[in-house]
């Protein structure tokens, strides 16, 4: 048995913000990957997913047992697969930011769920966030709490804009320009990134009254900036508000950039080589960089692994 791929995600914009209302856009990467398989000799990783899967039906089936609006899973099927030796296989690095915990949710959604909503059907807005509602509850599991936003994205393969928590869209993005010389870009930090960690981090900064109005004020600000320049193609306006937001990020949000990181962060900033933000909720994993010009970027960064998600 092998069922459909599903996707990592990369959220472009809305990282922490979205816990407070911004603006946010998530698109699907289809360079990482996962399905749902079976075999009976599994290795070491497939065993320890297979593990996973089975306490990850646990877990579905006690929501469906304590929530009567939880909708009903297969449970016995669930259950037949994961003991013939179903396994999550996945090129999707974990604690990278990219969405490996979600896609995986979306693969189980989509094989177990009884009246499931398809990505075939008219998707009203209702429906995306009752989708996006099961998905938090059953990728909370993973994270301790999750807004399910990465399984939706992996779920339904298309860039999702978020205008707040209770408003949620596909979104159309501008065409890559295959000429451009602009990019969004991965870069990896060789560390593996906790989000329960980093989240919690946040939550005790919330507590403070300045660290509350400069997300208000600033971090929001540009993030909604952000989104709104990269839907309506203004890469202009775009590179302005991303210089801003990177450098609100480097000012607040230091534990979420791994130490090593601090300078090269800086770096962008003060040449406009390129401009860094976080990829989820950081602590490791990748980070997140924006470029005008991206054969400059590279050379900047040439003792990094660069991976280009987009061009402009």
């Amino acid at each position: 048995m092998k069922g459909p791929l599903f996707y990592s995600k990369i959220l472009l914009f809305g990282e922490y913000g979205i816990i407070k209302d911004s603006k946010g856009l998530s698109i699907p990467y289809n360079f990482y990957k996962g399905a749902l398989k079976i075999s009976d000799a599994l290795t070491d990783t497939a065993a320890q997913s297979n593990k996973n899967l089975e306490r990850l039906a646990t877990h579905i089936e006690s929501l469906q047992e304590t929530d009567q609006s939880f909708p009903k899973f297969d449970i016995a099927s669930f259950m037949n697969d994961v003991n013939a030796g179903m396994y999550f296989d996945s090129s999707i690095p974990q604690g990278y930011g990219v969405g490996s915990s979600g896609a995986l949710v979306a693969a189980v959604y989509d094989k177990y769920a009884i009246d499931k909503i398809t990505v075939l059907e008219n998707l009203t807005r209702e429906k995306l966030l009752t989708l996006k509602g099961v998905f938090g509850q059953i990728e909370s599991f993973f994270h301790g709490k999750s807004s399910g936003l990465d399984p939706l994205n992996s779920y339904l393969s298309l860039p999702i804009l978020i205008n707040s928590k209770e408003d949620i869209e596909p979104a159309g993005i501008p065409s890559q320009l295959a000429t451009g010389k602009g990019a969004v870009f991965l870069l990896d930090s060789g560390i593996v990134g906790e989000t329960a960690p980093m989240v919690n981090i946040f939550m005790e900064n919330m507590k403070q009254e300045g660290f509350r109005s400069m997300l208000k004020d600033k971090f929001v600000k540009y993030t909604d900036m952000c989104v709104e320049d990269f839907l309506s193609g203004d890469v202009k306006g775009l590179f302005g508000n991303v210089k801003k937001l990177s450098h609100v990020v480097l000012d607040n949000f230091k534990p979420m950039i791994p130490a090593q990181f601090h300078d090269l962060w800086k770096q962008g900033l003060d040449t406009g080589d390129y401009y860094l933000k976080l990829c989820g909720s950081g602590g490791g994993g990748y980070i997140l960089g924006f470029t005008e010009d991206l054969e400059k970027a590279e050379k900047t960064l040439e003792d990094y692994k660069l991976e280009v998600v987009y061009s402009f």
